[in-house]
């Protein structure tokens, strides 16, 4: 029978969600700047990561 992994923590992911919609209410109805986009790229990897709990990425 396979090991059962315990579910992952929802409050990394939670926290990393709030942060993005933080980010994106304070620009609201006007596209991102060059660095912003950057920004969010780097809060959505942290948000993908945490949702992924730590576990590696399928091959």
């Amino acid at each position: 029978m396979p090991e059962m992994l315990p579910p992952p923590d929802a409050a990394p992911a939670a926290a990393a969600n709030e942060a993005i919609r933080r980010f994106m209410a304070a620009r609201t109805g006007r596209p991102l700047w060059p660095a912003e986009r950057v920004e969010y790229g780097r809060l959505l990897a942290a948000w993908v990561e945490a949702q992924r709990g730590g576990l590696p990425e399928a091959a």
